[in-house]
């Protein structure tokens, strides 16, 4: 490494350097195709696809090898999605898209320090995020030296040690920033918040702050616990399911089948969503012949399709509703008795709803009366209620509005915290939960800090740390120097892209522990590594043996996690290990806690996450259970451990968005063929879109309104408070949205996200609910497009 007088001067490092920052440069545009929507999912496209993609990154014999262990008992768990597996698992217990993401971590292509030697930093940032993971997995630590244009390999002790120079050279500890991703595993996570807290800071910013953070915050504070409160075995036994702001069937495809048996159990399903999707019209299990044979179950009652943030509109008018009739009826619609028993604010609440006009109501939520009624006497049927949400609630300014919104109405009808009812907020990766319950945090309680300084005998710094965007703009300030990245793809999930890119480059250092190549792996500060982990279904090979790993999935269930490939690289170190390998060399070989005996057995990392976190106790003993464990839940029982001990109904105004004229409000989605930041193809199959991925889905009246037709090419303009973002070359695509609403892939329109717009108290980015304009294509270059391969326009 370069003495510190040669390295860059603070000017230089501030200098934004000239790399590719977007996630599909808009001159890589392609040919795209679009047909009609879907009107099913899965069945045999899904086995076909999901085939494909397997057999041609895996190989015939590797696949059926790691699938044949996939979220079974003996096995590992999907690195996708976090929704529970049922207590009696098929041979086949996943998903095409959770084939996917085994077929991407699994691969047989190798990215090694030869195909450095071929590419520089600046070509790379040319190709988009497709090509990059495509290219394989990473086999070698590799290191960008300041100055340098092309990646270097560097032994795993030289890479600490220089980690360490940069961490010791700090001016204090709350100048370097360590992020996690959600695919972290318990004891990972649990070491690495360890680590940074005996190196002095809270800056611990994880995926979360960018996704569920709105519903924690949420219902953390009116029923006690930030969680969801609902089993799999709920879902048999409930009368009304609403599913909200969510596509299960591209984002959590095992949960269809939940669905499934639900509707054949008799409930009802209500869907809300500025969308239609597929996966909520019918489903065709792959698994069952009549899923192959026949159409299919059909899963949604009602859509219910509300504009963009019209969430709280819609929620208000369905419980106005149950108050009048409340009022009118002889018999009882509300759980009168048991709301004085468990809960607080009625009376204040109620007297809100009846402020409220049904014809703001009906404006802002964009469904009419006659439906919201029809959808509230569903609710007045119905003694078992659960409802299932995810981002489409989360990331908005009144996000934790939404959530509670959700609450109230569920306290109207005493669905918490009985069978076949309750919250389900659907997480979005493996085990984001999990990490949040082991000490992820930026925020920890007083307890957790207690608990933990006296397990390890030190005093855990109690200031709060840096969530992702205070982190964003810590590091553009110049008030974080080191950024440190336990997994992920921190500049293709992160808002505003340009801004965030500039922060990333005005650090000293930035780190990256990854198994593929990706974007943040390009934009980097003065010097970057690359560290390459094992994967789930890679063997974990230790002094102490060969050792397993456990996460938490959505419905609170802690279970264990066994690899069994053998590891891709002899250079691949386990994320346990990482962490371990950085606390000795930035805290000293002669620190008290013994990393060394922690990473030999990881029993004993559990022993430890026992004695600090309460619902872990006897860890080893039961997570060595087929079936795992649920973690303790007092909602789920009744008991409300708020501040009050009682259930809170809250008071919420509906949202008001004023547009201009030719302005729209945007949301960013996922397509079929994507998790997360990771782009698994270029088709959307069940919006009908194929081979291309910066489109931008909008109204047909709207379209032909603005004089655009399917194929037009637009740019995006952002507004918010006055400034503007913009993001290039998007193909207009009319779809069937509600007026003034337009939809766009993340993360091609992350740069239209201004770092500042964020969700009151969550302060998770907006990146639902984006005002944007829809100007003529800046950059005049032809663009190749061919007519619908079915001679229909999708949603027209």
């Amino acid at each position: 490494m370069s003495e510190p007088e040669q390295r860059a001067t603070e000017e230089e490092r501030r200098a934004v350097k000239p790399r590719a920052v977007e996630a599909q440069p808009p001159e890589t545009l392609a040919k795209a195709r679009i047909s009609a929507p879907k009107e099913t999912a899965a069945g045999p496209p899904a086995v076909m696809t999901a085939a494909r993609h397997a057999f041609g990154e895996m190989g015939v014999m590797r696949s059926l090898k790691v699938l044949g262990k996939l979220n079974q008992y003996d096995g590992f768990d999907c690195p996708g999605c976090a929704w529970p597996d049922p207590d009696h698992r098929s041979d086949a217990e996943y998903c095409e898209n959770g084939v996917k993401a085994v077929a991407e971590e699994a691969t047989k292509k190798r990215v090694t320090p030869a195909f450095f030697r071929e590419w520089t930093v600046e070509m790379l940032s040319k190709k988009s995020d497709y090509w990059l993971g495509k290219q394989g997995r990473l086999t070698h630590p590799m290191v960008l030296r300041s100055g340098s244009s092309q990646y270097q390999p560097i032994e795993w002790d030289d890479a600490f040690a220089l980690i360490a120079e940069h961490l010791n050279a700090l001016d204090s500890p709350d100048e370097a920033v360590f992020y996690t991703s959600g695919r972290t595993s318990n004891e990972a996570a649990f070491l690495y918040q360890l680590f940074v807290r005996l190196f002095g800071t809270n800056n611990l910013p994880d995926c979360s702050n960018m996704c569920h953070e709105s519903s924690g915050m949420g219902l953390k504070e009116v029923i006690g616990v930030g969680k969801g409160t609902v089993t799999l075995d709920d879902f048999e036994k409930t009368e009304l399911i609403f599913i909200v702001g969510q596509n299960p069937g591209t984002n959590h495809p095992r949960m269809l089948s939940t669905l499934q048996k639900a509707k054949q159990s008799g409930a009802k399903i209500i869907h809300v969503n500025p969308l239609p999707e597929a996966g909520m019209k019918r489903f065709r299990h792959p698994q069952k012949v009549s899923g192959w044979l026949g159409k299919g179950t059909e899963l949604a009652d009602v859509f219910a399709q509300v504009r963009i943030n019209g969430d709280v509109a819609f929620f208000k008018g369905v419980m106005k509703h149950l108050l009048h009739e409340e009022a009118r009826r002889d018999t009882e619609v509300i759980a009168r008795q048991w709301i004085r028993k468990k809960t607080l604010g009625l009376r204040t609440f109620g007297e809100d709803l009846l402020r409220e006009s049904w014809g703001v109501i009906v404006e802002e939520s964009g469904v009419s009366k006659e439906q919201i009624v029809e959808i509230a006497e569903m609710v007045i049927a119905a003694e078992r209620i659960i409802v299932c949400w995810a981002m489409g609630l989360t990331q908005h300014k009144n996000a934790v509005a939404n959530v509670q919104s959700i609450v109230n109405l569920l306290l109207m009808k005493g669905c918490i915290g009985k069978p076949g009812a309750g919250v389900c907020p659907v997480r979005g990766h493996s085990n984001v939960q999990g990490d949040r319950t082991v000490g992820i945090t930026p925020r920890p309680s007083k307890d957790f800090l207690k608990r933990l300084g006296k397990a390890f005998k030190f005093e855990p710094p109690e200031e709060s740390g840096y969530d992702t965007v205070e982190a964003i703009k810590a590091m553009r300030e110049g008030k974080a120097k080191v950024f440190f990245a336990m997994g992920g793809n921190f500049l293709s999930a992160a808002p505003d892209t340009e801004f965030t890119a500039e922060g990333l480059q005005r650090c000293r250092l930035t780190v990256q522990v990854s198994t593929k190549l990706n974007r943040a792996h390009l934009v980097t500060g003065e010097e970057a590594l690359i560290l390459p982990c094992l994967g789930r279904t890679e063997r974990d090979l230790q002094a102490g043996g060969e050792q397993f790993v456990s996460v938490e999935n959505s419905m609170g269930i802690v279970h264990a996690s066994r690899g069994s490939l053998d590891p891709f690289s002899v250079d691949l170190l386990s994320e346990p290990a990482i962490v371990a390998g950085l606390a000795q060399a930035v805290l000293g070989a002669d620190h008290p806690v013994d990393w060394n005996a922690l990473i030999a057995n990881y029993d004993r990392v559990r022993d430890h996450i026992a004695a600090v976190v309460p619902g872990f106790e006897n860890y080893n003993q039961k997570v060595r259970s087929d079936l795992g464990f649920y973690l303790p839940n007092a909602a789920r029982e009744g008991v409300f451990n708020t501040d009050t001990g009682k259930a809170k109904f809250t008071i919420h105004p509906i949202p008001r968005h004023r547009l201009e004229d030719g302005q729209f409000l945007m949301m960013t989605i996922r397509s079929h063929d994507q998790f997360n930041t990771t782009i698994y193809g270029l088709d959307d199959r069940y919006r009908g879109v194929k081979g291309e991925r910066r489109v931008i889905f909008m109204n047909p009246d709207d379209a032909r309104e603005a004089g655009l037709k399917q194929g037009d090419v637009v740019d995006l303009l952002s507004h918010f408070n006055g400034e503007e973002r913009m993001a290039r070359r998007f193909i207009v695509v009319p779809f069937d949205l509600p007026r003034r609403c337009t939809a766009t892939y993340f993360p091609e329109a992350n740069p239209l996200v201004h770092v500042d717009h964020t969700a009151d108290r969550s302060n998770t980015p907006a990146s639902k609910s984006v005002v944007i304009s829809l100007l003529p294509p800046s950059d005049s270059a032809p663009f190749d497009y061919n007519q619908s391969v079915d001679g229909q326009v999708g949603g027209a």
